[in-house]
């Protein structure tokens, strides 16, 4: 491998050593990128101007005996973060033009810890996919098989780390959009816990730059290693300055366990409104069989279980009661009508979106009560378990699909088409009640496509998913670059 594809952890100590230049790293990430990414596209805002000149400060200061935890790493930022001097679109055309005077607060995190940013990666349009397309900058392809999807909403992130353009990357998360693209392009990607990476700044296009947190959504590290993905998850945690941090400092509970025999793990592999496809299953069999062969204790079934068919229930109404905030007063209504029309016996998914969209305030404090009663069953069940290993989505990556009705689109399984977004009840499962969970891949499909499991944690358990997914990637290997 060269120089692009080493992980930030062995740049940084080659930078710190002397036997790098980060001009010369930045150098080969431009020339990779101009090189490769007009097939893949992962690259839709860049900065290489600026970033040259970052690595020149930074060679300065390696001279000067500085030294910071990413300085002189070449790395890239999902577009839908704020950055002073760059377009801020979230793939909206009325927006192709917006560019903010200031950088999000993790993107000063980034910039303080020394790295160099390459540029931006693509979205979705309003992040409101599984697939990173939009009318500004394109389609990103998946650098496995350009004929199919790397993921959204960080797709563009996920699809640079695979290709090698930048060491690491930082995304968002509200459904999915760290750990799909992860999986499906096959690198690492964490979710934090709620509230434990402060994401100002990580806003619309145009929108105040509030020190205020979004119901479910986090900001978190991607990167092709796990002790990479801790590097810049230390980068990226700990409270916004202009709130909780004026009087708290962070300090992450260590690892539940350091050797791999004294994990306990739940292992799931079905859920009750979607199965799971036999690519993704065997990659959770292939985890189960390693924790076990690892001295892990493994089991597939637990009483302790927060009810999954509610579980997801539930996300679905917390996750789309914010979707429809600023749409029109006469769409707003047709949703009514149309949810006022559904049986009162009708529990699928997609009532659960619709009846999500036009929640009253008064019902959504009960959504959130209820979403109280499940962190607590999640309480007690990591009292007896350490991790869940799980899905992520029910596939690998699926081919583009541009059919611009999120709500009619289906997703095949095996064979078998499921209403399109019923595939994020398993994102669901960490998200709704705030719980951490690490993307890990978990080996190839037999149409050789990437294939990853995610391992969920007790809140504020993230250093014990990153444990377990650092052993197991001793085990079972990790990143593997595109052939």
């Amino acid at each position: 491998m060269d120089w692009n594809f080493r992980p930030a952890g062995e740049l940084a100590a080659a930078l710190r050593a002397g036997e790098v230049s980060s001009v010369e790293l930045t150098e080969a990430a431009i020339a990779g990128i101009e090189r490769d990414d007009g097939v893949v596209n992962a690259i839709c805002v860049p900065d290489f101007d600026r970033a040259r000149a970052a690595a020149r400060h930074a060679d300065q200061a390696f001279g000067r005996g500085e030294d910071r935890p990413l300085l002189g790493v070449p790395v890239t930022v999902k577009e839908s973060y704020n950055m002073a001097g760059l377009a801020t679109t979230w793939g909206m055309p009325q927006y192709r033009d917006f560019v903010p005077a200031e950088d999000a607060v993790q993107v000063s995190r980034l910039k303080a810890a020394g790295a160099v940013v390459l540029g931006k990666t693509n979205v979705p349009l309003g992040l409101r996919d599984l697939q990173s397309f939009n009318g500004i900058y394109g389609t990103t392809s998946n650098p496995w098989d350009p004929d199919r999807t790397p993921g959204g909403s960080s797709g563009g992130s996920a699809a640079a780390l695979a290709a090698g353009f930048g060491a690491l990357s930082i995304g968002s998360d509200i459904g999915g959009s760290l750990r799909t693209p992860a999986h499906f392009c096959g690198v690492y990607a964490h979710k934090p816990t709620l509230g434990l990476v402060a994401s100002r700044g990580m806003v619309p296009p145009a929108a105040p730059a509030l020190p205020a947190g979004s119901d479910l959504a986090v900001a978190g590290p991607m990167a092709r290693t796990v002790r990479d993905l801790e590097l810049l998850l230390d980068v990226m945690a700990g409270p916004d300055p202009l709130t909780l941090g004026v009087a708290h400092e962070l300090v992450l509970p260590p690892a539940r366990h350091r050797r791999l025999r004294d994990f306990r793990v739940l292992v799931l592999d079905e859920h009750p409104f979607i199965p799971t496809g036999s690519a993704v299953r065997a990659g959770v069999d292939r985890v189960a069989d390693a924790l076990a062969d690892g001295g892990a204790r493994v089991e597939r079934y637990s009483p302790l279980l927060p009810d999954l068919a509610e579980a997801a229930t539930l996300y679905m109404l917390l996750l789309f009661s914010g979707s429809v905030a600023r749409f029109p007063v006469d769409v707003y209504e047709q949703l009514r009508a149309r949810a006022a029309g559904l049986g009162a016996d009708d529990r699928s998914l997609g009532a659960a979106r619709l009846r999500g969209m036009v929640l009253s305030h008064r019902d959504w404090i009960q959504a959130d009560s209820r979403r109280e009663f499940h962190r607590h069953g999640w309480r007690e069940f990591f009292a007896e378990f350490d991790v869940v290993v799980c899905p992520i989505t029910p596939t690998p990556a699926f081919p583009h699909d541009h059919d611009p009705d999120l709500l009619g689109r289906r997703i095949g399984v095996d064979g078998v088409g499921y209403p399109y977004l019923d595939q994020l009840v398993w994102a669901g499962l960490a998200t709704m009640p705030g719980l951490p969970a690490t993307a890990v891949p978990a080996g190839r499909s037999c149409e050789g496509l990437p294939v990853g499991v995610q391992l969920v944690g007790p809140m504020f358990g993230d250093r014990t998913t990153l444990r377990l997914a650092d052993l197991l990637e001793q085990r079972i290997g990790g990143f593997r670059a595109p052939e």
